[in-house]
């Protein structure tokens, strides 16, 4: 019994972090694209997030990827991506 709670926990938990990325993720590409620092959006998720960037045919996306939880779920692997329409700041000035 302890152990279906404890997965049942662990799942909660690994939804909360899953939200956490996406939110963060979406927030760090839009900034990004905008050509500002996302810094201050991915510093709040802590230590132990793997962030890739990359940037094709218009879009710059955000990729983060963590494993949040110990126990049983360690080794399950959180992974959300983000992109956002880079914004020519240079076309808009003109």
């Amino acid at each position: 019994m302890l152990v279906v709670l404890g997965l049942v926990v662990g799942g909660v938990a690994l939804a909360a972090h899953r939200i956490t990325l996406v939110s963060a993720a979406a927030d760090a590409a839009r900034l990004e694209a905008r050509g500002e620092s996302a810094e201050a959006a991915l510093t709040r998720l802590g230590a132990g997030v793997q962030i890739d960037r990359s940037t094709e045919q218009g879009l710059h996306c955000v990729a983060l990827s963590s494993s949040p939880v110990g126990g049983l779920l360690s080794s399950i692997t959180v992974r959300a991506r983000s992109c956002a329409a880079v914004s020519d700041v240079a076309a808009l000035e003109h």
